[in-house]
């Protein structure tokens, strides 16, 4: 009976014991550190633009997304000055000497930062003291801007909007009427005299420019799905380039700054002709004569995502183009609503071209952007990667 019992209580230990050690075997596990991270990799793969600075205010590190930022190379920003970068009164620089007077950690929400190169960028920063290294600095900077841009073009997809629906309105209610008017001054055209007919004519020329003028906000009206596949961005740009050069952009000089390694757009290729088409004619045409200057210039991007109306899903829009020309720069009142129908800085213009490459561009899943100031004025559009070149990635990545 003794024997009995006490192989029971034995069994029964046993029992007990073995979860016990099961779980801890599982902390131990839990406890052992696994594969070193490769920091530099960790900090290379962040979207946002890291740096660090040693007490001099010398840059000794950037990773890709800063290089992007200021748009340099490592080799080029190592051992910069930070004032070389940003203006010495910058509240950067502020920033900075506070982080390591206090040894903490410090932010600022928005601080601009402007130069030639970049032109102005509405950033937040975060400084950090480096421990290991005496009052140097490690600097991130979250670009503002991509928000402020997402913001606009919901702005601009609203105005949009309103343009399609007074469209359809104007083509209803107003190309009937036009069409009797035009017919009536031509029957009298042929009962008219001299003098008479330069007033029919007069009628017939006006009634042409409205219907012109009525068929190019039809184009708003076009709610058709785009039947859109893979471009190669460069080609689009070299014939709008071409097509330029032989008319409107003869007095320009043209610079290509291109990434060749960019994968194809997931676009419409004759809507995207007519995007960059526009925006390199209104380049033209505000680029000084002579000494006038066009850049074209493409580059992936990182950390750009955008909604998909309707759905939860989200578009990735990595693949950037911008259009930069010398000359004198927008009116900064007229920047906010630039791409509204009817606002235009042209003595004859029409105001719907910018407005037309708006609502393209947001039916492509992109956004554009503008960047002005005296002698350097940009358009930046993000476009989407064509989907077997995402999925090419996914799978590499996996």
């Amino acid at each position: 009976m003794v024997g009995s019992m006490t192989s029971r209580f034995a069994r029964l230990a046993e029992s007990v014991a073995r979860p016990v050690a099961a779980r801890r075997a599982e902390r131990a596990r839990q406890r052992t550190p696994g594969p070193a991270l490769d920091l530099g990799a960790l900090v290379n793969a962040l979207p946002s633009p890291v740096l660090a600075v040693d007490g001099g205010n010398k840059v000794i590190f950037v990773n890709p997304a800063a290089e992007q930022f200021f748009e340099m190379g490592a080799s080029l920003l190592s051992g910069m000055d930070l004032t070389e970068l940003v203006p010495g009164d910058s509240p950067l620089l502020t920033l900075i000497r506070q982080a390591r007077d206090s040894g903490a950690s410090l932010g600022e929400s928005s601080i601009a930062i402007a130069s030639p190169r970049i032109g102005t960028h509405i950033v937040g920063a975060e400084v950090a003291p480096l421990a290991e290294a005496s009052r140097s600095v490690a600097v991130v900077l979250h670009e503002r801007s991509i928000a402020d841009r997402l913001d606009r073009q919901l702005s601009h997809r609203g105005a949009a909007r309103s343009v399609t629906a007074m469209a359809s309105m104007l083509a209803h209610e107003v190309k009937n009427p036009l069409s009797g008017i035009r017919g009536a001054a031509q029957l009298l055209e042929q009962n008219a005299g001299s003098e008479d007919r330069q007033l029919t004519r007069l009628i017939c020329d006006e009634t042409d420019r409205i219907c012109a003028l009525v068929d190019r906000m039809e184009v708003f009206s076009d709610q058709r799905p785009l039947d859109r596949g893979a471009v190669n961005i460069h080609e689009v740009l070299d014939r709008v380039r071409r097509v330029a050069q032989s008319g409107f952009a003869r007095h320009v000089r043209f610079v290509e700054r291109y990434d060749p390694s960019l994968p194809p757009v997931l676009g419409h290729r004759d809507q995207l002709v007519q995007v960059f088409l526009n925006l390199v004619k209104n380049a033209a045409e505000a680029a000084p004569d002579p000494g006038g200057e066009i850049i074209l210039a493409t580059r992936f991007q990182h950390g750009i995502r955008v909604a998909v109306p309707g759905g939860e899903t989200r578009m990735d829009i990595p693949l950037e183009v911008s259009v930069q020309d010398n000359g004198p720069g927008i009116p900064e009142d007229l920047r906010p609503h630039l791409f509204d129908a009817f606002v235009t800085t042209k003595k004859n213009g029409t105001g719907l071209g910018l407005a037309l490459v708006a609502k393209i561009v947001g039916d492509h899943g992109g956004v554009i952007d503008l960047d002005s100031q005296p002698r350097r004025t940009v358009f930046r559009v993000g476009l989407p990667m064509a989907r077997s070149h995402v999925e090419e990635q996914s799978t590499e990545a996996g």
